[in-house]
């Protein structure tokens, strides 16, 4: 296989590998210590769980721009 598609491949497996894992873990916290609906009103855990969602969502993000800007390398 050709080193840039071996790479192209290798860069669609991470974002989408950091993409399930991120999901799967905001969602296992949110719905298993009810933060995720609004059954009884607002509080503070689900201010800080949607401040993480969003600050993550972020971060990630950042991490896929650094990635995908990089032709030469991802994580080995």
């Amino acid at each position: 296989m050709e080193p840039d598609v071996a790479l192209f491949l290798k860069k669609i497996v991470w974002s989408l590998s950091a993409a399930l894992v991120w999901m799967l873990v905001n969602t296992i916290f949110g719905i298993r210590f009810r933060y995720f609906l609004f059954e009884e009103g607002h509080s503070l855990g689900s201010a800080i769980f949607y401040s993480w969602l969003l600050v993550s969502f972020f971060l990630m993000l950042k991490l896929y721009r650094k990635w995908w800007k990089d032709r030469e390398r991802l994580i080995r």
